[in-house]
């Protein structure tokens, strides 16, 4: 086990939780649980969406069964520049800065001078919204 994941009950997700699926950070969007059956245990079937790259992945378990969980730091940065899909961050607190794909969605809400969140995840680094003034 690493330093960016810990291990939860599948029963104890809810919509718009975190959960690794097929080793991505995703949210949680959708859950179904099943009745128990007359040979097996209630089934929970997920539907979660990709932190990095919007993908959409199904996860399907026994209620009762483990998942990873990624462990989400949320931080403020302000936007130094923007060049073409890439955007050049200033982290608030530390001051490090560092450049971070911009997802296509949010291309058109990245502007310098604004304040954005960001997450670390599993290693990486991903714009989560930008802060209206």
């Amino acid at each position: 086990m690493t330093d960016d994941r810990i291990f939860g009950s599948i029963g104890d997700l809810k919509i718009g939780k975190y959960v690794i699926v097929d080793d991505h950070p995703c949210r949680v969007v959708s859950m179904d649980k099943s009745k128990p059956g007359k040979h097996g245990a209630a089934k929970v079937n997920i539907v979660a969406i990709s932190l990095s790259d919007s993908s959409k992945h199904s996860l399907m378990k026994p209620s009762d069964a483990n998942v990873e969980i990624p462990i989400v730091n949320k931080k403020r940065a302000q936007i130094v520049s923007v060049s073409g899909t890439t955007s050049q961050l200033m982290d608030l607190d530390t001051f490090e800065t560092f450049e971070v794909e911009i997802p296509e969605d949010m291309r058109s809400e990245v502007e310098s001078g604004k304040e954005i969140e960001y997450m670390e995840v599993m290693g990486k680094k991903i714009l989560g919204r930008v802060y209206q003034e």
